[in-house]
């Protein structure tokens, strides 16, 4: 089984390249795992997936850290986000906003296609500018009641919908959804606890099928 791990930045993997000893590089591959650093956002995530995604892999995993909406979920959890919505792809109305989807243009919502036990499910949103204003947090919880927040997740959702490839989102909580208050985050545990993960999911899922 050849796994694609898609990660924003490396420095929210570090440790899964110190563990397997690979190249800096911001794609690397082996032989049961690539591995490839896109950049911060749906843009870059897009245009990454757009020249090395291929029917080669059999799953998509895409991981990094993510805000949460719901104080539920402790700091440093590690979530699964079985659906994902492009959260501003749409219209002003006024004082309304209008999806893609109501617009006739388009499907915001996607869904993991990978079935994962032993973690928390979540829906999430993938946003071009994360929130850290009141007004406009609590505008996105009425529309769309997420539970979390990244700036890739459902780019990687629609590029493997696109090309029929199994795909899973896991994230790390490293904050909760509020206005900015970077003394509370805690990104250093979220990360731990991610690459943590990650390396046992590789490593089980290599054992299992070598």
């Amino acid at each position: 089984m050849k796994i694609l791990l898609v990660a924003a930045t490396k420095a929210e993997i570090n440790t899964v390249f110190e563990h397997f000893k690979l190249k800096n590089e911001a794609f690397v591959a082996t032989d049961n795992f690539d591995v490839l650093i896109t950049g911060v956002g749906m843009v870059a995530t897009a245009f990454c997936l757009g020249k090395k995604l291929t029917n080669q892999y059999d799953l998509v995993l895409n991981v990094g850290i993510a805000g949460s909406f719901d104080r539920n979920i402790p700091l440093g959890s590690i979530v699964n986000i079985t659906e994902d919505i492009l959260a501003e792809l749409g219209a002003e109305d006024k004082d309304n906003f209008i999806t893609i989807n109501e617009m006739g243009f388009g499907n915001n919502r996607f869904k993991s296609t990978y079935w994962l036990d032993g973690l928390p499910t979540v829906n999430g949103i993938t946003v071009s500018k994360v929130h850290g204003n009141q007004t406009s947090i609590d505008k996105v919880i009425k529309q769309f009641n997420p539970q979390t927040e990244s700036m890739e997740g459902a780019a990687v959702f629609y590029a493997c919908t696109q090309i029929d490839i199994p795909c899973l989102q896991i994230r790390a909580i490293s904050n909760y959804v509020e206005p900015r208050n970077r003394d509370a985050w805690e990104i250093a545990l979220a990360i731990k606890n991610l690459n943590d993960w990650v390396i046992g999911f590789i490593t089980d899922l290599s054992n299992n099928t070598a």
